[in-house]
């Protein structure tokens, strides 16, 4: 949230803009290097003791989801209506 508050503050439009473009080209990078880093936080919370609903609460989610991020898993997507079977 700082780096976001912090892209706002810049006060050229164009540089800020630029930022945020450059942001949002390296989002997959990012995005996936933060779920490693909350995989092993998660872990190692865990390794001190914790239970799966204490970090679920920590978290803001349910335990299950909790002990997924542990393993790697990531979130299920629903299909698109066009993948969707109809019976």
């Amino acid at each position: 949230m700082d780096a976001i508050q912090a892209l706002e503050e810049i006060t050229d439009d164009a540089a800020c803009a630029k930022a945020i473009t450059d942001v949002l080209q390296d989002w997959p990078n990012s995005h996936a290097r933060l779920r490693e880093i909350r995989q092993v936080r998660v872990q190692r919370m865990r390794d001190q003791g914790k239970t799966w609903q204490e970090i679920g609460d920590v978290l803001g989610i349910h335990f299950t989801r909790a002990q997924q991020i542990s393993k790697g898993i990531r979130g299920s997507k629903r299909p698109k209506k066009s993948e969707e079977q109809v019976d």
